[in-house]
């Protein structure tokens, strides 16, 4: 039977926070939900619905649960404890999303956005839950905010038109290209995250009470939340603060835009793997994606991680596009490629030197990440398990075929 949700109050923003603490981050990352807590009192327009899957703080080692709640004026209502649920099962999402949607509804919210609290690995996925030995593959994260979207639209048609307004990934490295994709095709408008690692605890939860504020304005919106993210210091009383990220981005997840990325790409990769049949130009092409450093930016330490091979696209192509060595074609799809990622970019910063990271110089690594491997081990080094190049953009803008022509 469809029940209609009348609204009782209207507010601004109904931000979910989904945490996976089911690993070695649940500790660190309880800072999140403590956030959470101060913002809803501080500020009535924004109200929280909280799954969180820990064991930190509890008697009995191994005593894993799943709490659920919604959060305002700094309290918890409608909760509810139960053994840990899989946190890494995409059908546990989306009943996640479709829940907090139905929460919007009562709360007669503007807007709705996810926080995704967890280890991240990029096109390769995230939210780990060590007890399942799982990790959800980037797609199946995309596909269960869609499928929680629907699961809300057919139990209330009178609000089948709300979609998740924006993803925040509280987790490394997933400002990529094809994760904006993925969310796109999902109706998902806005994409908060890092193209780097972060450290723990990662993006604050204030972040919330600065979307509220701008819900009529992307563009500020965009600039305040990555102020907030990279204006935020954590430490200890008497040791040196660090902030929780190297680069942050927030990125406009237009399907206009996203298309037209996917054919200024497209037609690059094309062009420039036909041009890659001579060697001088194959020479090149290597030559200009080796100058622009991959993610996970301390290697001597992680001499194997798959995402040194994911590369800021826009260093990419302006890189290729300035190099006189190559056909005018070529340099011009490069030109026209950066563009069109430039154009998904509402706002970024970066560190010009990141300490927690041995001091790593982040100058270069503005918006999203693509995968941009030299050697054929660098490709999906991980497969099956994890792999970076099983997703719709990957396929759709030929980037295996330019890896391959390269590497």
């Amino acid at each position: 039977m469809q029940v209609t949700i009348a609204p009782k109050a209207e507010r601004t923003l109904e931000f979910g926070i989904y945490r996976d603490g089911d690993n070695n981050l649940d500790t660190s990352q309880t800072s999140v939900l403590t956030q959470a807590r101060d913002v809803s009192r501080a500020d009535d327009s924004v109200q929280f619905t909280v799954e969180n899957t820990t064991s930190a703080f509890r008697q009995a080692q191994g005593d894993t649960v799943t709490d659920t709640y919604t959060l305002d004026g700094g309290a918890k209502h409608e909760t509810n404890t139960r053994p840990a649920a899989d946190m890494a099962n995409p059908d546990n999402l989306a009943q996640f999303v479709a829940r907090t949607l139905d929460n919007a509804e009562k709360s007669g919210a503007k807007q709705t956005w996810i926080d995704l609290v967890d280890h991240g690995a990029g096109d390769g996925g995230g939210l780990e839950a060590d007890s399942y030995g799982g990790v959800m593959p980037m797609q199946s994260i995309a596909d269960a905010i869609a499928k929680g979207e629907a699961i809300h639209a057919k139990e209330h048609p009178e609000d089948a038109n709300r979609n998740v307004d924006g993803v925040v990934a509280n987790q490394c490295l997933m400002s990529t290209l094809g994760f904006a994709d993925a969310l796109s095709h999902a109706n998902v408008r806005f994409l908060a995250a890092s193209p780097e690692t972060m450290v723990s605890p990662g993006v604050p939860t204030t972040v919330a009470e600065t979307i509220a504020r701008n819900t009529s304005d992307a563009k500020a919106m965009a600039g305040a939340v990555v102020d907030t993210v990279m204006n935020t210091r954590y430490g200890a009383p008497g040791f040196e603060p660090f902030a929780p990220a190297a680069a942050f981005d927030v990125l406009d997840l237009s399907p206009a835009k996203l298309a037209t990325a996917e054919r200024a790409i497209k037609s690059f990769n094309d062009d420039a793997v036909s041009s890659a049949k001579d060697p001088d130009a194959r020479a090149a092409l290597r030559d200009d994606v080796r100058q622009v450093d991959g993610m996970v930016r301390f290697p001597e330490a992680t001499p194997d991680m798959p995402w040194h091979a994911d590369r800021p696209a826009m260093a990419v192509y302006n890189t290729i596009a300035n190099d006189t060595r190559l056909s005018d074609t070529v340099r011009s799809d490069a030109a026209e490629a950066s563009a069109a990622v430039r154009g998904l970019v509402l706002a970024h910063r970066e560190s010009a030197s990141f300490d927690p990271f041995g001091g790593s110089n982040y100058k270069d690594a503005a918006g999203p990440t693509i995968h941009d491997p030299l050697t054929r081990k660098q490709i999906d080094p991980w497969a099956p398990a994890v792999s970076e190049t099983k997703n719709r953009f990957y396929v759709a803008t030929d980037q295996d075929a330019f890896a391959r022509a390269i590497a």
